[in-house]
């Protein structure tokens, strides 16, 4: 998913999403499980409020992003904070990047926007071949619970004071898969201007990811729920709204 127009409104859209929480799990399981990590790769990085974060706690990153127009506000920030990052603009299914990181992440359900089978298993080999041998990938997706009883049927909507969405949520045709229709009105001096902004995502069940994830070669360190960093087991992961998996190259 290309974001267009949306790019200039995304982080008021998402000034209540938890950076931090994702942040601190990540921080979490890199001091567990590899403490020698130094750098990181944030794929489907946005406006980059997670890989400005991390890189403020001393990592040299790199985000990856499909949109050109979030990759300019992330530098933007960067800059502000008189940070050192590197921006790249991919498709992570055609991800193309020098390999030998330590850390791959891919948060805020960046993995639902890849909705075949065969691109999510495009996307674990990209990754492999990105991160070095002991490396590890983290990533997160919406639990099919989630999307089928908390997203799907469902409709959102915000005011500001210079902005204000309305966001339904539809199911689509097969298990898993829902489509959001989002208008966006934003103040222009005396009037508003409206757009629309379409996604599809999908979201498959913990242990087809799993299986995935092996076959490409894979070891899985674990899996968590909702910013916990206790592992558990995949049945209970799919009772949780957002799961996150651990896993090792």
């Amino acid at each position: 998913m290309v974001y267009n127009k949306m790019a200039f409104v995304y982080d008021q859209f998402m000034e209540s999403a938890p950076y931090q929480q994702w942040v601190a799990f990540t921080q979490t399981i890199i001091a567990t499980h590899l403490s020698s990590a130094r750098s990181i790769i944030d794929l489907g990085c946005g406006t980059g409020e997670i890989a400005v974060q991390l890189a403020q706690n001393h990592y040299q990153v790199t985000g990856v992003d499909i949109a050109s127009d979030m990759l300019s506000i992330a530098h933007q920030k960067a800059m502000a904070h008189h940070l050192s990052l590197q921006w790249v603009e991919q498709d992570i299914t055609a991800l193309e990047v020098p390999a030998n990181y330590d850390v791959a992440v891919s948060y805020c359900d960046v993995i639902n926007y890849v909705t075949t089978e065969e691109q999510v298993n495009q996307v674990f080999t990209n990754v492999y071949q990105t991160i070095r041998e002991g490396g590890l990938f983290l990533f997160d997706f919406h639990s099919l619970r989630h999307v089928e009883q908390d997203l799907v049927g469902n409709t959102f909507a915000e005011m500001y004071d210079d902005m204000g969405y309305v966001w339904f949520c539809d199911a689509g045709e097969i298990d898993g898969e829902m489509y959001h229709d989002l208008t966006f009105f934003v103040q222009d001096q005396q009037q508003y201007d409206r757009f629309d902004e379409h996604h599809h995502q999908r979201t498959f069940p913990t242990d087809m990811y799993i299986q995935w994830l092996q076959h490409t070669g894979f070891s899985i360190v674990g899996i968590c729920a909702d910013f916990d960093t206790t592992f558990i087991t995949p049945k209970q992961a799919d009772a949780a709204e957002r799961v996150f998996v651990i896993c090792k190259k």
